[in-house]
């Protein structure tokens, strides 16, 4: 089973959407992603300019982490909707 690192800003982002919805799919798929980073049936792309970087869709909004396989650690880097999560 893999740690769980969330940023800061992440945590900031939930904050500022206190959708009740959003924060318990988010924490249910964080569990599905702890447990198998590599093969779930979550909404999960790699991305193109970073291949150690990934992104998990939860409605318009995406999460970009990446798994550090050394320290057994995904590390959640980031959170915004689809138009500015990328830049």
């Amino acid at each position: 089973m893999y740690k769980i690192a969330i940023e800061k800003s992440v945590t900031k982002f939930l904050e500022k959407h206190k959708w009740e919805k959003l924060i318990e799919l988010f924490k249910e798929k964080l569990i599905i992603l702890s447990n198998n980073p590599y093969k779930n049936n979550l909404d999960i792309k790699a991305l193109a300019w970073n291949e150690d970087k990934y992104r998990l869709r939860i409605w318009k909004y995406r999460f970009l982490y990446e798994i550090q396989e050394d320290i057994i650690t995904i590390s959640i880097l980031s959170a915004d909707s689809r138009g500015w999560v990328y830049k």
